[in-house]
This record gives C-alpha cells, structure tokens and sequence, in this order.
C-alpha cells in the first residue's frame, strides 16, 4: 500500500502561483511513476502531469504545458507541481496518484486538494 497526502492547495488570483506537494509512504517511492489530476465541478478528472521514477521524463497536458511543472524528491518521498501563470479554468481538486514501474494503471490516490483560481 501507498498512501499519498497533497497538500498547497488555496485560492490564489489569476495570473499567481502556488506550489502543491504529494507526499507518499508506505512502500519505495522510487518504485513508483507519479502523476497529477483534476477535476473541476461538472467535469470528468483529466491528466495534468506525469514524472517517472528518476524524474529525468516528464509530460504535461498540451492546457498546462509551459506554466506548471513537475519534479519530485526521492528523499522526501515528495512529488511536486508547481503551478504558475494560472486561470480561472484551472480552478479544480488536485489529486496526485502512483503507478507502479511495471504497472500500467495508477494504483493510488491521494484525496486531493482544492485549487481556486478567482478571475
């Protein structure tokens, strides 16, 4: 089991930053890709990032790219996504999840943290 806990999450202007944390116990943090969601009220939850195991490859949603990045610490046992330049459309509940190395399906979940982008 992974237990996965997110955290910096808050309501910021548009155009402002903020930086969410994830951090994971419970077996070998670098046995696992990690990845950020959201969803937004009415909406279905989409894929915002990815890192692997190393974090030497990363991907981003074509609608986050070049303004939110991702990284992790393998000593923290932390994954990151710093967020800047955000909208209004950004506005959701921030989930990051884990995907074993040989796995093909994100096996665990954090609860989230809300994310408010005010126009």
């Amino acid at each position: 089991q992974v237990q996965l806990v997110e955290s910096g999450g808050g309501l910021v202007q548009a155009g402002g930053s903020l930086r969410l944390s994830c951090a994971a116990s419970g077996r070998t943090f670098s046995n696992y890709r990690m990845g950020w969601f959201r969803q937004a009220p009415g909406k279905e939850r989409e894929f915002v990032a990815r890192i692997n195991w190393s974090g030497g490859s990363t991907y981003y949603a074509d609608s986050v790219k070049g303004r939110f990045t991702i990284s992790r610490d393998n000593a923290k046992n932390t994954v990151y996504l710093q967020m800047n330049s955000l909208k209004p459309e950004d506005t959701a509940v921030y989930s990051c999840a884990a995907r074993s190395i040989i796995g093909t399906m994100y096996e665990y979940w954090g609860q989230g943290t809300q994310v408010t982008v005010s126009s």
